[in-house]
């Protein structure tokens, strides 16, 4: 095993022991190594990959189908429900290595046992028993319902799990107590104690590109029917929409192709070409001399007082030819005797030195007085 394996995830001397046994003669029962998820796999050579999908596919090349994973290791860091089938059940009991399991751990692998059995007593499916290695936890146990429920003896039971699984049990202290120690008590075997949970997956997931690359040349989904008419239909779909737009699309994947700078991508197979800036907008109409209309210069001009009798904009007129404020004051029943007169020649208006305002035609020369109207 490579020595960094074991800091990537990899369980110590997992890749020493065989993936999958046979199944126990005369029994449900087939015991394996602990499957990985993908992420942990990625680290590994294509020939050493092993998850729940390759455990499927081991045991459908033996004309066999599993039912039930009973994982009996003390973490859940190697695999999770999403990484299991739907068809497939899973139930945990967590079993600390290298102790001989408790009487109510034992119990309680006697009753998934059992419960499964009484409700696929019409089929033939297995229950697949799993720890690290699938060697001692798994022997252990599988051999103890085997003493305690079948009534086998002790060395049969050993032996036979041992041609089944290509490994012997290497503890001591577990062959010690299966071949001395006292049988455990079957009382409430038959009452339920946990649920088996259902796998959350429902698609076998595609090889990604962080995973290595010969797992990334094998696509066994590729030559499924299913997958030659979705191919199909997508070519045939792909081939219309050239033919109607006039130009062919880009067929390099999106996760290998070089992307050009702001251009989106919606994750689709294909995408249209790239229009460049220029040749998107239409061409900038040519300015013509006549077209430019000149704008009149700023002049600036000091600031008047305000004298609401006077016109407010008369350069003229100072703060101290204003009356007295009490003088202004107007009773609202006299009306003005200034009529309103409006101007629409600009000359009048400069001629009054307004200046400033000579742009403005129509411009009002007289205001109302604001005291009486």
């Amino acid at each position: 095993m490579p020595p960094r394996s074991k800091k990537r995830g990899i369980p110590d001397r997992w890749l020493d022991y065989k993936a999958v046994g046979k199944r126990l003669d005369g029994t449900r029962f087939i015991a394996f190594k602990v499957p990985l998820k993908q992420s942990l796999n990625s680290h590994l050579p294509a020939s050493e990959v092993f998850g729940p999908l390759e455990l499927l596919d081991a045991l459908r090349k033996d004309h066999q189908e599993l039912g039930l994973i009973i994982d009996l290791t003390f973490t859940t860091r190697y695999y999770k429900l999403q990484d299991l089938p739907d068809s497939l059940m899973w139930l945990k009991i967590f079993t600390a290595g290298h102790e001989v399991p408790s009487n109510a751990t034992i119990l309680s692998f006697k009753r998934a046992v059992r419960r499964f059995l009484r409700e696929n007593a019409h089929n033939d499916l297995l229950i697949g028993v799993h720890c690290t290695h699938g060697l001692n936890r798994t022997g252990y146990l599988i051999c103890r319902y085997l003493i305690d429920v079948d009534g086998m003896d002790p060395k049969k039971a050993i032996e036979l799990f041992r041609l089944a699984r290509g490994h012997a049990i290497e503890r001591e202290n577990y062959l010690r107590d299966l071949h001395c120690g006292p049988k455990r008590s079957n009382y409430g075997i038959d009452e339920p104690e946990q649920e088996p949970l259902r796998g959350h997956a429902v698609h076998r997931p595609c090889p990604t590109p962080s995973s290595s690359d010969a797992s990334r040349r094998s696509l066994p989904h590729v030559n499924e029917p299913w997958c030659q008419r979705v191919t199909g239909e997508l070519k045939r779909i792909t081939a219309d929409v050239e033919q109607e737009a006039g130009y062919t699309l880009d067929r390099t994947p999106v996760y290998r192709r070089t992307l050009p700078h702001r251009q989106m991508n919606y994750g689709l197979p294909y995408s249209l070409p790239r229009v460049e800036p220029h040749q998107a907008l239409p061409p900038k109409p040519p300015s013509h001399p006549a077209m430019v209309v000149p704008q009149q210069p700023y002049r600036w001009a000091p600031p008047h007082s305000y004298c609401p009798d006077i016109d407010p904009f008369h350069s003229q007129q100072s703060r101290t030819n204003c009356p007295p404020v009490q003088s202004r004051w107007k009773s609202a029943s006299q009306p003005s005797q200034r009529p309103l007169r409006w101007h629409s020649s600009t000359s009048w208006i400069r001629s009054k030195g307004y200046g400033h305002a000579g742009n403005a035609a129509g411009l009002c020369a007289d205001f109302v007085d604001p005291y009486t109207h």
